[in-house]
């Protein structure tokens, strides 16, 4: 069988191949693309990314010829399995991704079918100057595709006001699954090209068995089909009946690829609200909000979506605090958004037309609905936070954090679709809850509550016989349970290999029947998209964590397993934030290049190949997937399920490189904070020589970019020289001390406590001398005891290269040094460290790398005290302790690269939070990663990336203001302000200057006067 199988791959390729496509069928591609948002893996035979809709049509011909499978893909975020298929995967999402044109006049548009959700609303917007939009908008429209939407018939938060995908479908461009190209219209179907006779053929013959199917099974469509707005489950043929027209475009909305791939898409846009205002109300569960939909739904909102508290908590652990505007008392909410519908009230196109429509909305559920409280959101900033709140929800819940406890749950897809009427939701989740109490499980419950579909995480056990057992019986529990209220298995995910062995509890074998007979019609020898609607596997079949080992394995891969049994990686659930090309830095290569392997879900899936045990962790095919990660940690923040690639490729590389020779790179860049110790004794020979053409060429046999220039290293003078204009408050920790010692006899007895601790780190201490006098002479100011300390290190380049054993000496040493460091009375005081990536070292990975030591706890009290400038700075300024700006008057504007590790670690605001309190007036950050990220931009064959990253967010945030100062506090990020200043014109000469440079009360005073 297995022989068979890889013969007929084997055949595949050639033809692909001699067809003049480019299947890849690597280890890598292959565990890529084995995996979408569901709980199922499907390994593939090859994966092709075709440029047009020829490609398409010659691909799947070579398959129907040859009897392989073939699955359509597009952002692959499909939760029911149905982007994953055992034979060829087309990724249309690569190239067949153009918004091919706006007809304001008509209210269309036309995309190719790999056009992603919000680039083709932009493009929408911009064509119309905003007048019209294109409405659909399900969680993930920042990375999935508009074939998806089409494929599931997806719907979104304004489904209440707009519907389906459905509703809003005018014409499909089709490949059928013997090659041949077809358009569905709303009244038929007919072959793309009228010239080719097979289509035209085809299209007749489709026409005829269409209608004598809707002709012979009248009664049953029309009493089992479309009885509430979210009935998605199996076909669509309600479309084909005569009162619809005929309309064959639209039957064959939410038919999973199952019969035929569709190419591209005419599509309506409808008239875009000028105004919208968001309520948001409280209540004491999410069965006390669902009850208040049928008094909310008269109102005519364009949203009613729900959460529980415990995603509102994963995301202020996750992300901060101040991740999530302040909400109303309860422990559910719903979003509620009414805009400018003058269908509502005459006065409602108004402000205050909105505003007393909000209004007397709060004050009915407040009064007589029951709602706890109500709160009428107004700052932009707040309501976008409280919409990606919802909008993470799929992501946010697989890994939740119990507010109670703080401890981690995890739970799954499976039954995260179920869709109701909107009347009966309340009594639907009251039952629900007491069949999850049935069953041992926990669910988190969030989603369209208008529309009544429900989107449940649940804490299914996946990983054993007897939770795989549990997980099927309550499936189907919930399904007879879903059906007694009048509702569907899936509201808008689909069917897919989820949902569709339960069909049967929902239709009548009459309908069932029906469905088979539409497929067959499209795709007789069942090629398409297997698994799902078609050739049906069980619920419980190809599930990705069957076989899947615990740490009691004895392969112990580190920071890829967890005590727990579980494993890190398989956080990675396939939700792809990380393939979106706007908002927040995840994940910066994905946006440079495009390729799914570039992706953080990509590296994810080869990573969790490597725990099943199918690729060794040294297999090459590791390598390349690393190998353009800049490991700038923004996904540990901005992924919903808080996958952290750095630490992941930290540990790929330790033991990829244990006992081996190591790229050049990782022994001079690498091991930068060892050379930084020499280089201040003979800074000036040593810069003198690598400005020669002599020194370049040795820049390059160590691995370092033609196109780049070593920093200027700092001599132990100059760092002297700006240390001793610091304030006699400044003084120095002695290097192993257990304890503060004073630097000299006279010195004060307080020398032995401090109130803060300045971390000077080596890239500080070794490169910028300037920023290090500044720190000094800014706390010093504003402190009556500050301990300088500047003989330890973080041991940042040990983990982004794999030394995890050099990494955790270094932590252990540096940490026992840091907590002898105490307050007058001993108690623990904050440690600030000038180097952002350091301080998120030491606040992130110090507790993580030293968990399972002997330093354990010493590692989690020290870092919890570490600070970054602007965290503490901002501290500062919240107690009325602000640093006064040189000059007596803050800047009125600048432009700020925040770097990825404070980005990630310390939260993404910290920069502009700081700068509004110490009175900034305009503040332009440039939300992305520089490029430069550490020695990922210095290294030879990274050049390319490095650049295209940097031109996503920092260059345009430059050139945008070319005369603003640019606060860079990372290293990085300053060095590739100087590098993109260089090369240019339009960003003007610039440097990257640190918030300590900037508030430095004493920038040029040269006369020495102590050295702390």
């Amino acid at each position: 069988m297995t022989a068979t199988v890889g013969a007929r791959s084997d055949a595949l390729i050639e033809a692909l191949t001699a067809a003049g496509l480019s299947p890849e069928s690597d280890p890598r591609r292959i565990a890529e693309y084995s995996y979408d948002a569901s709980n199922y893996r499907v390994v593939p035979a090859a994966v092709v990314f075709p440029r047009t809709e020829d490609e398409v049509a010659t691909a799947l011909a070579a398959c129907h010829r040859l009897g392989v499978p073939a699955t359509a893909r597009g952002g692959g975020t499909s939760m029911a399995g149905n982007a994953i298929g055992s034979g060829l995967v087309l990724d249309l999402s690569r190239h067949m991704n153009r918004v091919l044109a706006v007809d304001e006049a008509a209210g269309v548009v036309s995309a190719e079918a790999g056009a992603v959700l919000t680039d083709l609303r932009a493009a929408v917007h911009a064509a119309t100057d905003s007048r019209l939009t294109f409405a659909p908008d399900p969680s993930s429209q920042s990375r999935a595709c508009l074939g998806g939407a089409i494929g599931n018939d997806a719907c979104g938060n304004h489904s209440v006001r707009h519907g389906r995908t459905a509703d809003h479908v005018e014409a499909l461009r089709l490949v059928t699954a013997d090659g041949l190209r077809l358009t569905a219209t709303r009244h038929g179907i007919e072959a793309t090209d009228p010239r080719e006779a097979a289509a035209t053929a085809r299209a007749e013959h489709l026409t005829t068995g269409l209608r004598d199917l809707a002709a012979e099974h009248l009664a049953a469509i029309r009493t089992e089909l479309g009885r509430i707005p979210r009935q998605v489950s199996g076909y669509h043929l309600r479309h084909l009946l005569p009162e619809e027209g005929f309309d064959v475009a639209r039957s064959l909305v939410g038919s999973e690829g199952t019969c035929a791939i569709v190419t591209a898409t005419r599509m309506r846009i409808v008239p875009r609200a000028a105004r919208t205002g968001l309520l948001v109300v409280g209540y004491a569960d999410v069965v006390d909000a669902a009850r208040d939909v049928p008094a909310i739904l008269p109102h005519r909102p364009t949203a009613v979506e729900g959460v529980d508290e415990v995603i509102v908590a994963t995301m202020r652990s996750r992300r901060g605090a101040d991740s999530v505007a302040e909400l109303p008392d309860g422990r559910a909410w719903l979003f509620i958004e009414l805009d400018d519908d003058e269908a509502a009230t005459p006065d409602a196109a108004t402000d205050s037309g909105l505003e007393a429509r909000m209004a007397g909305l709060a004050d009915q559920l407040v009064r007589t609905g029951h709602a706890m409280q109500a709160l009428v959101v107004t700052d932009p900033v707040a309501r976008a936070d409280l919409w990606r709140v919802r909008e993470d929800g799929a992501g946010l819940s697989s890994r939740l954090t119990d507010p109670a406890t703080g401890r981690t749950i995890e739970s799954w897809p499976g039954w995260e679709d179920s869709a109701v009427p909107p009347e009966r939701l309340a009594d639907y989740l009251a039952e629900f809850r007491e069949l999850l109490d049935q069953h041992g499980l926990t669910g988190v419950m969030y989603g369209h509550f208008g529309a009544g579909c429900m989107h449940i995480r649940i804490t299914f056990d996946l990983r054993s016989d007897a939770g795989r057992a549990v997980f099927r019986a309550f499936c189907t529990d919930a399904a007879h349970l879903a059906v007694r209220h009048g509702g569907s298995l899936s509201g808008e995910h689909g069917d897919g290999r989820a949902r569709s062995e339960l069909l049967p509890v929902m239709y009548s074998p009459e309908m069932l029947g029906a469905f088979d007979r539409f497929a067959r019609l499209w795709d007789p020898a069942g090629l398409l998209a297997p698994g799902g609607l078609t050739a049906t596997r069980p619920l419980d079949a190809d599930l990705a964590l069957d076989g899947i080992p615990d740490r009691r394995h004895p392969r112990d891969l580190g920071l890829l397993t967890s005590a727990g049994g579980a494993h890190p990686v398989q956080a990675c659930i396939g939700v792809g934030r990380c393939r979106t090309s706007t908002g927040g830095v995840m994940c910066p290569s994905f946006r440079a290049t495009g390729d799914e392997k570039d992706s953080t879900r990509g590296r994810a899936r080869v990573l969790q190949e490597v725990v099943r045990g199918t690729l060794p962790v040294d297999d090459p095919a590791v390598e390349e997937s690393l190998e353009l990660c800049l490991a700038c940690k923004a996904c540990s923040s901005d992924c919903p399920t808080g996958v952290d690639m750095a630490a992941f490729k930290s540990e790929a590389l330790h033991r990829r490189y244990r006992g081996r020779p190591r790229p050049r790179v990782h022994y001079s860049l690498g091991l930068l904070p060892v050379w930084l110790r020499a280089t201040g004794r003979i800074a000036g020979p040593l810069n003198a020589v690598m400005s020669t053409r002599l020194g370049r060429a040795a820049a390059r046999v160590g691995g370092v970019a033609a196109d780049r220039e070593l920093p200027r290293f700092t001599s132990a003078a100059e760092l002297r020289t700006e240390l001793a204009r610091a304030p006699d408050s400044v003084w120095a920790v002695k290097r192993g001390a257990p304890t503060l010692a004073p630097t000299s006899a006279s010195a004060p007895a307080t020398r032995t406590s401090a109130e803060v601790v300045l971390f000077l780190d080596s890239f500080t201490r070794g490169l910028r001398p300037a920023v290090a006098g500044a720190a000094a002479r800014v706390l010093g100011s504003s402190h009556t005891s500050v301990a300088c300390s500047s003989g330890h290190c973080c041991g940042l380049t040990h983990i982004t290269t794999g030394r995890l054993d050099a990494a955790r000496r270094t932590l252990s040493d540096t940490a026992r040094h840091l907590d002898g460091i105490r307050g007058p009375d001993g108690e623990e005081v904050p440690v600030l460290v000038v180097e952002p990536s350091c301080a998120a070292a030491l606040r992130g990975d110090l507790p993580r790398l030293l968990a399972e030591t002997s330093d354990a706890e010493l590692a989690r009290r020290v870092a919890a005290r570490v600070r970054s400038a602007a965290e503490y700075l901002g501290v500062l300024a919240a107690s009325g302790r602000a640093p006064a700006w040189p000059g007596g008057a803050p800047p009125d504007r600048v432009t700020v690269q925040t770097h990825c590790h404070e980005y990630a670690t310390f939260g993404n605001r910290v920069q502009r939070a700081t700068l509004t309190a110490l009175g900034v007036g305009s503040v332009r950050e440039a939300t992305g990663c520089c490029g430069l990220a550490g020695d990922f931009g210095f290294t030879a064959g990274h050049e390319a990336v490095a650049d295209a990253v940097a031109q996503q967010a920092l260059a345009p945030a430059l050139r945008a203001d070319p005369e603003a100062p640019v606060l860079a506090d990372g290293f990085s990020c300053a060095t590739q302000v100087a590098h993109l200043a260089a090369r240019d014109p339009r960003v003007g000469r610039r440097t990257g200057r640190h918030l300590f440079e900037l508030l430095d009360p004493d920038p040029t005073d040269p006369t020495p006067r102590r050295q702390p």
